[in-house]
């Protein structure tokens, strides 16, 4: 692999902490959980002093063997550290993997298997899981601990840093980040971003912030995602106050909230299900909020009209950025209170000058506008290949288009409209998503409705109440009285349903759950 210098167009996250502390160097960073890395530092930082920890945390890793074009795989429990190892990484020419803290040791082990022998971050309790289910010494090259100790592993306060480690760029289109699939279906796949798609990502992104420049942000999303990187890249460069989140209760995040008063707001579509408890939370956390920001999955309209209606902002807006890991955005919506009640299915158009998107039938070519079929992207941001697998990766290309795996429709001004997912068609339903937007609108009591296909081709609702309590069954009947024919609702507690790092339900592993026998019995 060819390891230069390039001073051409990229966005390499290794950077972006010491640029932005060069220019907003005494900005705030707020925290609500002390760095496994630097636990004494506290909660409170500042642009500086995370830049500052990046540029340590990439000489430890240097003294630990880190070269350029070297896989550095991250794989430990959740918190914003994540996101500095894998800055850390980056910064002297590395690939940071990062490897969701909800992995289990058989995904994960599999993962780390697609890799180059890599270094691997982790934790005591993280290595201890892999190491009961596999020879991790056989899959990694070292094993380097932020807390703890592990029979063949070596701490990160324990490397003897004797010198700086250089800043290295590597060529824009070579390999620069690796993060993965959500897994919905199976395994996930591990994504390789190069720096140049990356920026392609950036640009659009930052425009698209311009109205909310240097407002405060409030991020609890996963770390792992491409999606967190770019929504660093754009607000540090506008020098924003940022809220770095990992505990999704509103009880937590609501006390927060209400002292920093963020005007932009994002997590992912089902923790906003759950904020909208903070829409008559004390202090009215949500009150100074602008704008709120949506991504990995679709987003139910109660769910924007109840966040907006808390907002209190002149203006105020809930962007919806429709995309996948391959991608990144490819279609954007903006959201008000009003126009949400009208089409929770329509997720925006083609990001001009960046991002085209077509429908096709089964064999690749155009349908008619308003016809049902497969959703494809054309973008600058798209990945190079997925690791360990270029066979899956051209299977997804036809020709420079990239198939979604969802089902859609484009309007005749361009619109593109959202049905289902491929995998999860039912026969006889035209659409699970807007058979769930109803359900969630017309039952306040829901956290969240799932429609997944039964044993006998029969579309089975899995509903999830927000407190716990059983759904009564004369609502339900009202509810979906008008509604093509449903199976009995099966009720689940919301933390026992399959879901990925960013809360998307497995709706594959779900169904087969189902289909075995496991039921509302055990769960609700």
């Amino acid at each position: 692999m060819q390891q230069k210098l390039f001073s051409g167009s990229g966005f390499y996250i290794g950077q972006m902490f010491r640029e932005a502390a060069s220019r907003h160097g005494a900005v705030p960073v707020v925290l609500d959980r002390p760095l496994d890395v630097a636990p004494e530092s506290g909660l409170q930082h500042t642009y500086r002093s995370l830049a500052d920890l990046v540029d340590r945390l990439a000489d430890q890793l240097w003294t630990a063997g880190v070269r350029p074009a070297s896989h550095v795989a991250i794989h430990k429990r959740d918190n914003a550290d994540i996101a500095l190892l894998g800055c850390a990484a980056a910064r002297i020419g590395a690939i940071p993997v990062l490897l969701s803290p909800g992995l289990d040791a058989a995904a994960a082990s599999i993962l780390l298997g697609r890799l180059d022998r890599p270094l691997l971050v982790t934790d005591e309790a993280t290595l201890s899981r892999l190491a009961a289910h596999t020879d991790i010494a056989a899959l990694t090259s070292k094993r380097v601990l932020v807390n703890g100790v592990f029979p063949g592993a070596v701490t990160l306060d324990g490397l003897e840093v004797t010198g700086r480690a250089r800043l290295v760029r590597l060529h824009p289109d070579e390999p620069a980040m690796i993060t993965h699939s959500s897994g919905t279906t199976d395994v996930p796949k591990l994504a390789v971003h190069c720096a140049r798609a990356l920026w392609n990502r950036l640009v659009p992104q930052k425009a698209m912030a311009l109205p909310v420049r240097g407002e405060t942000a409030a991020f609890c999303m996963s770390f792992v995602h491409s999606r967190f990187y770019h929504a660093l890249g754009t607000f540090l460069s506008g020098g924003s106050r940022l809220l770095l989140l990992v505990d999704h209760d509103p009880a937590s995040v609501g006390p927060l909230l209400a002292r920093w008063q963020p005007g932009v707001v994002e997590t992912h579509p089902n923790t906003f299900v759950l904020w909208e408890d903070l829409a008559d939370a004390p202090g009215a956390p949500l009150r100074n909020v602008r704008c709120f920001g949506s991504t990995f999955d679709a987003i139910h309209p109660r769910t924007v009209q109840r966040l907006l209606g808390a907002s209190r902002r002149r203006g105020k807006y809930l962007m919806q950025l429709y995309g996948q890991s391959e991608t990144g955005p490819v279609a954007v919506r903006l959201f008000t209170e009003r126009g949400a009640a009208r089409n929770g299915r329509l997720v925006g158009i083609g990001i001009p000058g960046f991002t085209k998107v077509r429908i096709t039938d089964d064999s690749g070519a155009p349908v008619p506008r308003g016809t049902v079929g497969h959703i494809e992207a054309r973008t600058r941001g798209r990945i190079i290949t997925y690791q360990g697998a270029q066979d899956r990766y051209d299977a997804q290309l036809n020709g420079s288009w990239w198939r979604m795996g969802d089902m859609g429709t484009r309007s005749w001004w361009g619109g593109l409209n959202l049905i289902d997912r491929e995998i999860d068609r039912i026969d006889d339903v035209d659409s699970n998503l807007r058979i769930e937007d109803v359900l969630m609108s017309r039952l306040d009591e829901l956290r969240e409705v799932v429609v997944v296909p039964g044993a006998d081709g029969v579309a089975v609702p899995v509903v999830c109440t927000r407190t716990g309590a059983p759904l009564a069954q004369a609502r339900w009947r009202s509810a979906t009285a008008d509604l093509p024919a449903l199976a009995t609702p099966q009720q689940w507690a919301f933390d026992d349903l399959p879901r990925t790092s960013t809360w998307k339900i497995k709706r594959v592993a779900l169904a087969q759950l189902i289909a075995a026998g496991d039921s509302a019995v055990a769960h609700g």
